[in-house]
């Protein structure tokens, strides 16, 4: 097996524990350039509140969208947006991705802002 399908493996595994508790997730995926952030509802169906790089707010201020600096942005206002449509607690899906670096920092982030998980 290569890395991406022992990486979805990892997320598959993740995700079915998280749909057994109900709870809304907080869904990360990152690529070589950018981060993306959305918070998902317990069902599945609704995306509640997302952020990523790519949205201008956050790639003006940013020098570079590929480190930890834009990693903990993206955290930051993924929290704000899950508090102001009302969710203070989700669950962290990691996306099969290891719990380091920008996955780290944007959780990390995202705890400082107000969101429990």
């Amino acid at each position: 097996m290569d890395k991406k399908v022992t990486r979805l493996k990892r997320a598959t595994k993740l995700r079915c524990k998280i749909k057994q508790l109900n709870a809304n997730r907080l869904s990360v995926h990152k690529s070589s350039q950018h981060i993306y952030a959305q918070v998902i509802s317990g069902d599945g169906t609704k995306t509640l509140a997302s952020a990523s790089t790519n949205q201008q707010e956050i790639k003006s201020a940013l020098k570079n969208t590929s480190n930890i600096t834009a990693a903990i942005e993206v955290g930051k206002m993924i929290a704000q947006k899950a508090i102001a449509a009302g969710i203070s607690e989700v669950a962290f899906d990691r996306s099969g991705f290891k719990y380091h670096g920008r996955i780290k920092a944007l959780a990390d982030a995202a705890r400082e802002a107000g969101l429990k998980f």
